[in-house]
């Protein structure tokens, strides 16, 4: 099993990215590479498109809002992996109180690719996501 961690400090409040990203749905709202999420379900499944079109689809396997985490699992996507679980999290800085860290974590089996191969595939889809949502972040300060 290969897995990886992405995180970045933004500064805002913890509670206010939270608001921004702990909605299964809320994916097109920061991240640029995902215009579409369907939920179906009772909320519990998104079916993603991306920006070319492809459809990923993923199932909720746990919601904390108080902790501020959720994590999912892949259940189609064309990536070269089985076995998906990633959590994505948002904590405060510590020693800073206008500072939300958020944590993006994934573990998988490869298919077909090296560990490292996949590692990098995913490390790059969380540091590009949490780009974005930084970028989101700066926004609201005008």
């Amino acid at each position: 099993m290969a897995s990886t961690t992405a995180f970045i400090d933004v500064p805002e409040s913890p509670d206010r990215i939270w608001q921004l990203i702990g909605g299964f749905g809320s994916l097109p709202d920061w991240l640029p590479y995902i215009p579409e999420s369907e939920l179906s379900e009772g909320g519990r499944v998104r079916r993603l498109t991306n920006q070319d079109g492809g459809v990923i689809v993923e199932r909720l396997q746990a919601f904390d809002h108080t902790a501020r985490s959720y994590s999912y699992a892949i259940e189609q996507a064309p990536f070269p992996v089985t076995g998906y679980l990633s959590t994505l999290s948002v904590h405060p800085v510590p020693g800073q109180t206008a500072a939300a860290r958020v944590e993006w974590s994934g573990s998988f089996t490869p298919v077909g690719v090296s560990d490292a191969d996949a590692e990098e595939l995913f490390h790059g889809i969380y540091t590009d996501g949490l780009a974005a949502l930084l970028k989101t972040a700066q926004g609201w300060r005008g």
